[in-house]
């Protein structure tokens, strides 16, 4: 296989063993929403780690940290961004001086459209075909119809699964080695950063919801809604104090559970008052 062929013999045992270990990538929800399939992924990409940083065990505990932070793939494309990572993180095993942020931005910035991308051509795709020929035999009372889905979805998500893989790490440890060294790896890091935080300002407007019902009664007018003139003032105000209230309460160490139970309480008290 040509794609394989300036790789060794450990560099291809690696990405099979990451590849394969893909397969439960999605199994583990340790941190609920808040870190999604993070250790899934971790534990994908754990032999890559262990050879990598073999020697260097602080650079380790950073790279395991590292990889507990949010990520949510489509599950056959998984090793893609897996060999990806893999690169990189060989590259930081071999430069002092390299940009451990990129690792993680670069993650982020491709979690989004490689799930768009895997949804859509699995699910929508090669699994409506797979079923479309499955049921055409099921329907003539043929065992070959289950087995013909099965055959087919799965085959086509396998092929996919290791050759992105390869692709993944091949094309990443050069594409990476050539974005570091002409500076377009800091352009990148920092877009990323950016649209990130437009992707948060925009979840945080559109998902978290407050209005109050307190008016203020004027002598000898209508009463003003103090909502109207918090929109006036700044929309999505309070919204965005919460959101920023519960990063800070995250940043303490504070159980993700006990502040879903503390905003349940704080709601439930504030609607019986009538501000809410």
């Amino acid at each position: 296989m040509k794609l394989t062929n300036n790789l060794s013999r450990e560099d291809k045992k690696m990405i099979n063993s990451i590849c394969w270990r893909s397969l439960n990538a999605h199994c583990s929800r340790v941190g609920g929403q808040a870190r999604q399939m993070a250790i899934g992924f971790l534990w994908q990409i754990m032999p890559a780690l262990n050879r990598y940083y073999k020697d260097q065990p602080e650079k380790k505990k950073e790279a395991l940290y590292r990889h507990v932070q949010f990520c949510n793939v489509s599950n056959a494309i998984y090793p893609f961004l897996a060999g990806l990572v893999a690169s990189m993180e060989k590259e930081n095993s071999e430069v002092d001086d390299f940009d451990t942020s990129s690792i993680v931005a670069i993650k982020a910035a491709l979690m989004g459209p490689l799930a768009g991308i895997g949804d859509s051509l699995l699910f929508s795709v090669v699994r409506v075909i797979a079923a479309g020929i499955g049921i055409s035999f099921a329907l003539q009372g043929s065992i070959l119809g289950p087995i013909l889905f099965f055959l087919i979805y799965n085959g086509c998500t396998m092929a996919l699964r290791f050759s992105l893989g390869y692709v993944g790490f091949i094309s990443g440890s050069s594409f990476i080695t050539n974005m570091y060294q002409n500076g377009t790896l800091k352009i990148l890091t920092k877009c990323a950063g950016i649209l990130g935080l437009i992707m948060v300002g925009a979840m945080t407007a559109s998902t978290v919801k407050f209005t109050t019902a307190i008016s203020i009664p004027i002598p000898g007018g209508e009463a003003v809604a103090l909502q109207s003139s918090l929109d006036t003032l700044f929309l999505g105000l309070v919204p965005l104090l919460l959101t920023f209230g519960c990063k800070k309460l995250l940043d303490k160490n504070v159980n993700i559970n006990w502040i879903m139970v503390g905003i349940f309480v704080l709601s439930l008290m504030m609607a019986v008052v009538h501000i809410v």
